[in-house]
């Protein structure tokens, strides 16, 4: 048998492959027992959940039943979580939550620009995780990732607001992980940019990586070998000449993915300052309009990003589940200045004419 370890198609889903080639002497053995024996700290139940939800692969099919007997040869694809710092203990936070919907399977909350979702290096309390630690103290752990990702199927940035779902069962996890496996997933996202894109709607196709010289961020690549494939789908919402609200639906979930696509286009996220959008981009450099600028960067201290809408079929009852959430106060009050700003600008066009 061999084995190794690769990487899920989605960077904001939490999920891992791991593919195993049955050896040519493997003599018949349960699919679910040949896993379990294979996989670190999964529990044959768990084995067995993923393959009810097809996150188990047999040589390309995830039609097989735990009963399977494994051949010699076999090519086995099980995905699970993506490893997580195992030292860290998380610690319950009594931090409010905005739950938005809960039910025995699953629930939906709503995280705020600010709030990391998972402990790390430097973010190891306030977490949302030491939240849902705290709210609900036996939510089920994700295999591999032992009191760290507790229910949690997909992520957001820290400075992006918005709607998250997390698993309350072990087969609400696998069912929900299964979708966004296979981009079944709606989510809906808004966001203020710079300038005008030319087109009312497009997609932008093109290969994400890691950046060669700034590793801490992610940028458009040519080599496919070292990047991922990478579709974001836009709609212009209200042009403001300066900056634009527009909203994106995601068909991949890279790391920055709408952020990157849209400085590449020459469009970044109002004031994020890991792709250039925290100066001026567009408009004059003089006092009044740039501190009008700066007075907006202070309303929205980070990126303008919100993750809006949240679709899914429910893990349990086959149902369609859709979420919605408003913009944040912050993006709407920039938005409400830029209209002021735009409207007396043109005002003033006019008297001069």
């Amino acid at each position: 048998m061999r084995g190794k370890t690769g990487r899920s198609k989605n960077d904001d889903e939490i999920l891992q492959s791991h593919i195993f080639i049955a050896d040519p002497k493997q003599g018949a053995m349960r699919l679910d027992k040949f896993l379990t024996d294979r996989v670190f700290k999964v529990t044959r139940s768990r084995v067995q959940n993923a393959i009810k939800a097809g996150l188990v692969f047999v040589n390309g099919d995830d039609l097989v039943k735990s009963n399977y007997k494994v051949r010699p040869g076999d090519k086995i694809e099980f995905m699970i979580p993506k490893p997580y710092d195992e030292a860290i203990t998380v610690q319950p936070d009594k931090i409010p939550l905005d739950i938005k919907y809960e039910d025995d399977h699953l629930l939906v909350v709503y995280k705020p620009a600010g709030m990391v979702v998972h402990p790390g290096i430097g973010n190891y309390r306030r977490t949302l995780v030491n939240a849902l630690v705290y709210y609900f103290q036996d939510l089920p752990v994700m295999a591999g990732n032992p009191e760290n990702r507790p229910g949690l199927v997909h992520r957001i940035d820290k400075n992006t607001s918005g709607l998250l779902v997390v698993a309350k069962t072990d087969e609400a996890i696998f069912k929900l992980a299964k979708q966004f496996q296979d981009h079944t997933i709606h989510r809906r996202y808004q966001a203020i940019v710079w300038s005008e894109p030319e087109e009312d709607e497009g997609t932008i196709e093109n290969w994400i990586g890691r950046h060669p010289r700034y590793r801490t961020k992610m940028a458009v690549l040519e080599d496919e070998n070292h990047a991922k494939w990478s579709v974001t789908h836009y709609k212009v919402l209200e042009r403001l000449y300066y900056v634009s609200l527009i909203e994106c639906n995601l068909e991949t979930g890279r790391t920055h993915q709408i952020r990157v696509h849209m400085s590449n286009a020459g469009h970044p996220l109002f004031n994020d300052t890991k792709y250039g959008g925290d100066r001026i981009k567009k408009g004059t450099v003089f006092s009044k309009y740039k501190q009008f600028v700066e007075n907006c960067f202070k309303i929205i201290p980070h990126h303008a990003l919100h993750a809006k809408e949240l679709g899914f079929v429910h893990p349990a009852t086959g149902e369609n589940m859709l979420f919605t959430s408003e913009l944040p106060s912050t993006m709407a009050d920039c938005l409400d200045r830029w209209r002021s700003y735009v409207t007396d600008r043109k005002s003033k066009l006019t008297l001069e004419s």
